[in-house]
């Protein structure tokens, strides 16, 4: 058998966003109490990446006007990251006052839709950040971004990584170098994956680059192997395949972080995260918001389970 060119990472690192946007749409908003059980299963699981929620207007995403009391709840574990996404100054500081040490800015690639959204450039948006840097530096904090719509946006198709790569340009002016290319719509496709982050990744060495993909078309874990393929070492994903966007149409739950884990264990990448408990956390989480889970893991098993059932039948002809 002739050795595969095809080299492969030690290990991947997965950051759960299901506390956000896997509950962000959803119509049942579990309880701070039930969040507080989703997230002790998180970090139970062996996830030290989390994205606990969003300060953002309630009227806007009411899933999210918990999320203060949510942080100021929260049992702390050594080791595991807690972050929230936060849309301006007035969402840093009160990240800020409810204990959190990381917040993620985000702002969409896509001049149409930022338009749409927020009257504003990307550029002007990102420029506008100025001020939340300044209070995370005074403040010990730390800022990352997230660039939405970064591979198709629903009122302009294709976006052009020219301005993808402007808003990265505008983050890491900031000095924000931790950055994520999401696919906010489900757009993306694995061509498109890997030749932006190969592009990205030559073109800005020094950010350490995340990717979050939406499973709207099923192309979400193919994306993900691109993605690696690339360079990528960290992406995002959501318990129970979760999620969507309020703000841009069409887009459907997050790729669920049980198949991303099962993925890469079966290719022999280390995630450090318990699948089994990560499949216990996805469950629960189906339970609290009223309806299955979309995880295809949790519907036909790990690959695993089959190979034993098979033995176990014959061990008892």
């Amino acid at each position: 058998m002739t050795t595969p060119s095809i080299v492969w990472p030690a290990k991947v690192s997965l950051c759960e966003v299901g506390l956000r946007d896997g509950l962000q749409n959803e119509k049942t908003i579990p309880s701070v109490e039930q969040k507080l059980q989703l997230l002790d299963a998180v970090v139970a699981s062996g996830v030290k990446i989390i994205e606990v929620g969003a300060f953002v207007h309630p009227k806007a995403v009411p899933q999210m006007a918990d999320t203060d009391a949510l942080c100021r709840a929260t049992k702390k574990v050594d080791g595991v990251e807690y972050r929230a996404l936060v849309p301006n100054i007035k969402g840093v500081q009160r990240a800020f006052d409810a204990g959190l040490t990381k917040a993620k800015l985000t702002v969409s690639a896509s001049e149409a839709h930022c338009l749409a959204n927020f009257n504003s450039s990307p550029v002007k948006m990102v420029e506008g950040f100025a001020d939340c840097v300044e209070f995370a530096t005074q403040n010990n904090m730390t800022l990352s971004g997230a660039i939405s719509t970064s591979f198709g946006c629903p009122f302009q198709g294709r976006v052009p990584v020219e301005q993808v790569e402007n808003v990265v340009a505008s983050f890491v002016k900031l000095g924000i170098t931790e950055l994520s290319l999401s696919d906010t719509t489900g757009m993306a496709n694995p061509r498109q994956v890997y030749e932006l982050a190969t592009y990205m990744i030559q073109k800005f060495p020094q950010v350490q680059w995340v990717m979050h993909f939406h499973n709207t078309r099923d192309m979400a874990l193919a994306n993900i192997v691109m993605g690696i393929q690339a360079g990528v070492r960290m992406f995002d994903g959501a318990f129970a395949g979760l999620g969507g966007c309020p703000f841009a149409p069409g887009a459907s739950g997050n790729v669920a972080s049980e198949d991303v884990i099962h993925m890469l264990h079966e290719m022999g990448i280390d995630t450090g995260i318990d699948l089994l408990k990560a499949m216990d956390t996805a469950r629960l989480a189906a339970e609290f918001v009223g309806h299955p889970a979309s995880s295809t893991v949790l519907k036909a098993g790990r690959c695993v389970d089959l190979v034993k059932e098979k033995a176990q039948g014959q061990n008892n002809k």
